[in-house]
């Protein structure tokens, strides 16, 4: 057998399988087996933060992810993405590694209030970083068509869009320019991501459009994008909003992407997004990327529900203590007042639906899932650090089949919901 080795995968419609344990790769391969025939995987994928959060190495996520494929007898393609890179340091750790898909998370570049300031504030802004946006007059006062989309680049939008991301833009195409010397040096293909959806309000069609050109013209190898797109994308929930406007949208996102690049639009929070993977596929004509991570560690803990009542419960009871302090880093609107503490349900299947919900009792292709999933998916991080997540991982260790089999027919609905729409 040959020995699994990451890939780029380029254009193909693509899947991330975030795995926040190292034991889920099994189940991601044998969800590939049986939904995936159209869709190249990324097996191996944890951005830095939940490296951090977990207490794992770059070095420990690829070889997690290897060993799994090759206990699962895959010898087929994976990607390996080394996600939210926001440091040199970041992408030194990961190109050693062995990483091929890089990241670019450039967040903390993105003025959050710009969309909110008034003309008198947008150039005062301006002119504080004028200096970092040497693009400002391509655009200023001009009318261009991406495909079907027609963009007016007004005083007004360019300014705002020069103040929102103008830093983020420039931060951008330096790391990548690191990550370029970086691979050369050590001999190796690479591709990049620009992730711009960690903000309060969707990325508008002109911003796409300047985002992607300056990234591309700057010689990024640029293999997809991820804006923010309309509607609520919270963690550990299906999609919030109006399905018919964000296949609208995901046309004119998609339109552009296609004029500039190619390149693919990626879609970050991907989890549990079933109801609009179909409008994403269809959108973009099979040209995606999706990433899903705490999932696999949600489905962890139903192993845990249904083979270790006790771990189960302690693991709710002390994520709910945990829930108010580790949910200020994620898009959330579970309160704590919607569900039950644990001892106040005694039946243990009871408890398993109230904080993890099951897709079987759904409309296909339309998710729903319980706040408590949101207490419990963003607690990962204080559950994994400590006795209980040590616990967890033996179990998941002497209990590998129900996990793999867990894994694979949650996985399968997401695979059969995105491959409906190719």
């Amino acid at each position: 057998m040959s020995e699994p080795a990451p890939v780029c995968l380029g254009l193909q419609a693509s899947f991330g399988f975030g795995d926040r344990i190292g034991q889920a790769t099994p189940g991601h391969v044998a969800a590939m087996k049986r939904r995936g025939d159209r869709i190249a995987p990324i097996y191996v994928q944890q951005s830095i933060r939940e490296m951090s959060r977990t207490g794992r190495s770059p070095e420990k996520v690829m070889q997690d992810a290897l060993a799994g494929m090759r206990r699962a007898g895959e010898q087929g393609i994976t990607g390996a993405d080394a996600d939210h890179l926001k440091t040199t340091e970041d992408v030194t750790r990961t190109v050693e590694a062995g990483f091929c898909f890089f990241t670019i998370d450039p967040s903390d570049h993105v003025d959050q209030a710009a969309d909110d300031y008034s003309a008198a504030e947008l150039r005062e802004k301006y002119g504080a970083i004028a200096d970092q946006i040497p693009w400002f007059e391509e655009y200023c006062g001009q009318t261009h068509a991406f495909g079907h989309v027609k963009i007016d680049f007004s005083e007004e939008t360019c300014l705002r869009a020069a103040v929102k991301y103008g830093p983020a833009i420039a931060h951008a195409i330096s790391l990548s320019r690191f990550i370029r010397q970086a691979n050369q040096t050590a001999g190796r293909d690479y591709e990049i991501e620009l992730s711009v959806d960690e903000t309060r309000q969707p990325t508008t069609l002109a911003e796409h459009a300047i985002i992607a050109r300056e990234c591309l013209e700057s010689d990024m190898p640029l293999v997809s994008l991820a804006p923010r797109f309309i509607g609520d994308f919270e963690k550990g929930v299906d999609y919030k909003g109006d399905l018919r406007a964000l296949q609208s949208s995901l046309e004119q996102h998609a339109a552009i992407a296609s004029a500039l690049g190619p390149y693919k639009l990626s879609l970050h929070s991907g989890s549990d997004k079933l109801s609009m993977y179909g409008a994403l596929a269809r959108a973009t004509g099979g040209r995606f990327h999706v990433k899903t991570a705490g999932t696999s560690y949600l489905e962890a803990l139903r192993v845990a529900a249904r083979c270790d009542e006790d771990l189960f419960r302690r693991i709710v009871s002390f994520s709910r203590g945990r829930y108010e302090t580790d949910r200020a880093t994620y898009h959330v609107s579970a309160s704590l007042e919607e569900t039950p503490c644990e001892e106040d349900v005694a039946d243990i299947h009871q408890l398993e639906r109230v904080y993890l919900e099951l897709w079987d009792e759904v409309p296909e292709g339309k998710g729903f899932v319980a706040p408590g999933r949101q207490i419990l998916h963003c607690t990962f991080g204080s559950v994994l650090a400590g006795a209980l997540g040590n616990e967890l991982v033996e179990l998941l260790s002497s209990e590998c089949t129900t996990y793999t089999e867990v894994l694979a027919e949650h996985f399968a609905r997401h695979l059969q919901a995105l491959q409906s729409g190719m």
